[in-house]
């Protein structure tokens, strides 16, 4: 979720050189020392850049409130990654007091400025009630601005505010919509998702074939309960030929996993787990 943000100063290709090991052979302490150089100087970016190597203890030694103390520096000057990085830290307590409602502070914003990790972080505070009141509809707007901008697991969150009528009015062609939009990014909850619309024909043509398709992509991944349905759909021959042997196959991969429900069906198969 975090990404290094090299500073915009002067000097911005001997940074890179340095962090990045272009042309030059790779120095995290050099690089350290050219941010720290800018970061005095008050470059929001550089700032920023400090932060994440204390946190990650790149070219220093890592030191979270270090990190906090930079992040800080760089989110008042209005600096969106700051912000952002700064909110994880009061969220999870890295650096600094656990303080959710200073890490909405901060997530909101950088969500503001459109930053996309921060309004799915967001959303999930207002869908959970940490740190502010609890808000569904809330929460579906945060995930719906980062699900505009590709975030897949925002994607996958405001689907299921359609499936469940969460904040917005239930609509099944919407989840499907959005699901569509994470499981064609490769995210396996949302391919398992999409697999169950079309399974139910739920908000789109029952079709049992493409069911096991996208099944079969989350199930490829090691989502248990993909697995569990694929293994189902091979036993019961269900938009795939029927094969006893594929059914054993994905329903030992997901009792391998725990799934109660996947070992269940392998004992009532006859199958020893």
């Amino acid at each position: 979720m975090k990404k290094l943000i090299i500073a915009l100063a002067v000097g911005i290709p001997v940074l890179l050189a340095y962090a990045n090991g272009q042309g030059v052979t790779k120095d995290p302490s050099e690089a350290v020392k050219l941010y720290r150089k800018a970061a005095e100087q008050g470059d929001a970016s550089a700032q920023c850049n400090m932060g994440y190597c204390y946190e990650y203890g790149q070219g220093v030694t890592k030191d979270l409130a270090e990190a906090v103390k930079w992040y800080r520096k760089a989110a008042e000057q209005g600096y969106a990654t700051a912000q952002y990085n700064l909110g994880v830290c009061y969220y999870f307590g890295q650096g600094v007091t656990k303080d959710r409602a200073e890490a909405v502070k901060w997530y909101r914003k950088a969500a503001e400025q459109g930053y996309a990790s921060a309004q799915y972080n967001l959303g999930n505070c207002y869908n959970n009630g940490q740190g502010v009141t609890k808000d569904l509809a809330e929460a579906a707007y945060w995930y719906w601005k980062a699900a505009e901008q590709g975030i897949a697991r925002a994607q996958v969150c405001l689907g299921l505010c359609y499936e469940l009528g969460e904040g917005v009015n239930k609509n099944s062609a919407a989840a499907v919509k959005w699901y569509r939009k994470a499981a064609e990014q490769g995210y396996a909850e949302a391919q398992f998702n999409l697999g169950n619309k079309y399974y139910d024909g739920d908000g789109v043509t029952k079709d049992p074939a493409e069911a096991v398709k996208w099944y079969r992509k989350a199930a490829e991944q090691g989502h248990a309960t993909a697995q569990y349905n694929l293994g189902l759909c091979y036993y019961l021959g269900h938009g795939v030929t029927k094969d006893l042997a594929e059914a054993v196959k994905w329903l030992r991969k997901s009792a391998e996993q725990g799934y109660k429900d996947a070992q269940k069906a392998l004992i009532r198969m006859g199958e020893t787990l």
